[in-house]
């Protein structure tokens, strides 16, 4: 069992780039995959992009491709998501959470570990 936690939020003006990390103190959180999801006000949960535990599988959602990246450093047990060319539409409290499993997913309700999330507000 991990518990993610989150950092990086914050706000922004359209156009610029935020970084968020996900961390957890456990080791073992380098054998799990990873997902970046995120809640805007009155919105379902969605998520933005998910990583497998060796960081050779990634997954990006079509509203973020090509603006956000996800990766990961196994040494550094810290997973990221970068975000460049913010928009107004990507605030949002964005959380990490984590699974361990054989199969590669996307799904929300396939990732039992969850942070407390962090608020990313960006400005038009």
């Amino acid at each position: 069992q991990v518990q993610p936690v989150e950092s990086g939020g914050g706000l922004v003006q359209a156009g610029d780039s935020l970084r968020l990390s996900c961390t957890a103190s456990s080791l073992m959180f380098s054998s799990y995959d990873v997902g970046w999801f995120r809640q805007a006000l009155r919105k379902p949960r969605e998520v933005v992009a998910t990583i497998n535990w060796s960081g050779g599988r990634t997954y990006h959602a079509d509203s973020v491709k090509g603006r956000f990246t996800i990766s990961r450093d196994i040494a550094k047990n810290t997973v990221w998501l970068q975000m460049d060319s913010l928009k107004a539409d990507d605030t949002a409290v964005y959380y990490c959470a984590a699974r361990r499993d054989n199969e590669f997913s996307i799904l929300i309700s396939q990732y039992p570990y969850w942070g407390q999330g962090t608020q990313v507000t960006v400005s038009s």
